[in-house]
């Protein structure tokens, strides 16, 4: 058995990010796809409380969530460093990860979930936070290719979604949000963000992705 293993979904922007810290890192691991409509012992004996994934095992030990995944491959593994070493820069970098954290699944996924006025307030929303990312998180005047600076770090991860799902969702949705015009900083960050060879050689295949998330839709829409 591997001494690191990964059990996650092919279609989870929150297994990307573990498989973007680890490709970064440069630490072999061991894949496991998982099943989600028939869940397997191993997630459910890894992550009995939410039941979700991913799930990183390290040394038989499972870890859950994406971030504090990221966190405990930051520490274990410390070469090639995703985190600045500067306490102030980290306690910010910190910040920028929870506010990735807390809104981008309250606001960016219930786009394609929703219609009417319910899509019309997700909407509104997202474009708030979009506009927060613009003007605050990638700054004004700054020339700053990511999150962190001339290197990828682990915010850049944490709004992983944005750079791929994002435009996905609104193709799938019907809608754009993210226009180089409005959002030039940001639609920048998403090229660069792209074009780093270990987040271009890993990512989800988009017309697959999409029937998966319009499928999703179609579903969710119907069951209400």
């Amino acid at each position: 058995m591997a001494e690191v293993q990964l059990v996650g979904s092919w279609a989870s922007v929150y297994v990307f990010r573990v498989i973007w810290g680890l490709k970064l890192k440069g630490v072999a691991y061991e894949y496991f796809e998982e099943d989600l409509s028939n869940k397997s012992p191993l997630l459910l004996q890894s992550n009995p409380v939410h039941k979700k994934i991913p799930v990183f095992i390290h040394g038989g030990k499972p870890i859950c969530e994406s971030m504090i995944i990221l966190e405990h491959i930051e520490e274990a593994w410390p070469h090639n460093p995703l985190l600045p070493t500067d306490p102030f820069d980290k306690a910010t970098a910190r910040f920028w990860i929870k506010f990735a954290e807390d809104k981008i699944a309250a606001t960016v996924w219930p786009l394609y979930r929703t219609e009417g006025e319910e899509q019309e307030k997700a909407v509104k929303e997202s474009l708030e936070m979009l506009q927060t990312i613009e003007e605050h998180a990638l700054g004004v005047g700054d020339e700053k290719k990511f999150f962190g600076g001339d290197k990828i770090n682990m915010v850049d991860i944490a709004f992983g979604g944005i750079a791929h799902w994002l435009g996905i969702i609104e193709d799938v949705a019907g809608m754009k949000l993210v226009e180089p015009h409005k959002f030039p900083r940001l639609s920048q960050w998403i090229e660069n963000f792209k074009q780093v060879p270990v987040i271009k050689e890993n990512l989800p295949d988009r017309d697959a992705t999409f029937a998966y998330l319009k499928r999703r839709r179609e579903m969710l829409l119907a069951s209400k």
